[in-house]
């Protein structure tokens, strides 16, 4: 079987920009987002448009399909998330004999879960813009977005409500309700982390398969649980939707430090100068020698960095080989997580579908 690592060793030159040396497109958007886009934006809209309050004109406006007013709001693509969970549930669904109306209102909320999780962990890092717009809490403020997040998780609760009658249904809701709690559990040790320099690779594992890795878990698990009652099938995609958490948020990581500004919206070196244990710096501070050690100590001591300061983390980053690091073990997470479908019997065309959506996670410059 052909690694993620090999498949990918062609396009290892691929930096944060996305680009290859020889100027090479960025990796496309995998066929799966469009296919099942339109299917999950409907479906969202369907749901918040239940209610005309003021609080839901804020969610409205939080998706990207409303202005500040209340006024319908059109978003492009570079505003538009990219519907990973969703369109990850409604694969594992029909990959495995189910159809994807089963499986919409897991869907459904599944995405609303994430963007509650967002508004919160907007306040939480201060952060006054997402997707190219200011967030809930730079424009109404700290309470209502408090409110306008804990609602959004009401609303993703009750369309749980539309899924199909039956045992699958009892068990794909208290999969969701494991996952966002293990994912508030996530959020509180990113929390509990920040400001200490004594984090270590296994406690950033231990976060990040909490506050990423549980909603991307449950996304694959409950497509999957909607879709079949085979136990081991359903399983392997779980066990698939856990190595992909780690795939995500790795990349994620390299983004926040070596992400080109002009896509990811953050300057180069953005979570260094913010501080946050994410894996480019825990990595360096467990693995730099003495002298890059208490460099990187007397950095982190203070209490802002400078310009000067980021590029000297960077260059201990880049003595120690921390990109190529990340990308080394984010590629064994991708392996991971295709070999836990190897047993499963899917169509060549979902398995190709996987492949590339896994390798995207891998490769993505946003």
């Amino acid at each position: 079987m052909n690694t993620m690592a090999t498949r990918v060793s062609a396009s290892s030159a691929l930096g944060a920009s996305g680009k290859g040396d020889d100027g090479s497109a960025r990796a496309p958007l995998p066929q799966m987002i469009d296919r099942y886009g339109e299917s999950i934006q409907s479906a969202l809209r369907a749901e918040l448009s239940k209610d005309s309050s003021f609080v839901y004109d804020i969610l409205r406006y939080y998706m990207g399909w409303a202005d500040e007013t209340g006024a319908p709001h059109r978003r492009d693509g570079a505003g538009a998330g990219k519907a990973v969970r969703p369109t990850l549930c409604l694969f594992g669904c029909e990959a495995v004999g189910g159809e994807v109306a089963q499986a919409i209102p897991a869907a459904v909320a599944l995405e609303l879960i994430h963007n509650f999780s967002l508004i919160h962990d907007d306040i939480q890092d201060k952060d006054e813009t997402r997707r190219g717009r200011k967030t809930v809490w730079a424009v109404w403020g700290l309470p209502k977005a408090l409110v306008a997040g804990n609602v959004l998780r009401v609303v993703a609760d009750s369309a749980l409500h539309n899924l199909p009658k039956s045992e699958r249904a009892i068990a794909a809701v208290s999969l969701l309700t494991e996952a966002y709690l293990e994912m508030i559990d996530g959020q509180y040790l990113d929390i509990s982390f920040e400001g200490r320099h004594d984090i270590g690779m296994d406690d950033y594992r231990r976060m990040i398969s909490r506050k990423t890795g549980a909603l991307l878990r449950c996304s694959l698990n409950m497509g999957a649980t909607v879709g079949t009652d085979d136990a081991s099938t359903v399983a392997a995609f779980r066990e698939c939707g856990r190595a992909l958490g780690y795939v995500f948020q790795i990349r994620d990581d390299a983004l926040g430090v070596w992400g080109e500004e002009s896509v990811t919206g953050k300057p180069v070196g953005s979570d260094i100068r913010r501080k946050k244990n994410s894996y480019p710096v825990v990595y360096a501070m467990e693995n730099a020698d003495a002298l890059d050690g208490r460099l990187l100590s007397e950095i982190y001591a203070k209490d802002a960095l400078d310009d000067a300061d980021v590029a000297s983390v960077m260059g201990v980053m880049e003595r120690i080989g921390v990109q190529e690091r990340a990308h080394v073990e984010a590629s064994e997470w991708a392996d991971r997580a295709m070999a836990a479908l190897v047993a499963v019997e899917l169509s060549p065309e979902a398995r190709r579908d996987i492949e590339d959506f896994t390798h995207f996670l891998l490769v993505r410059d946003r």
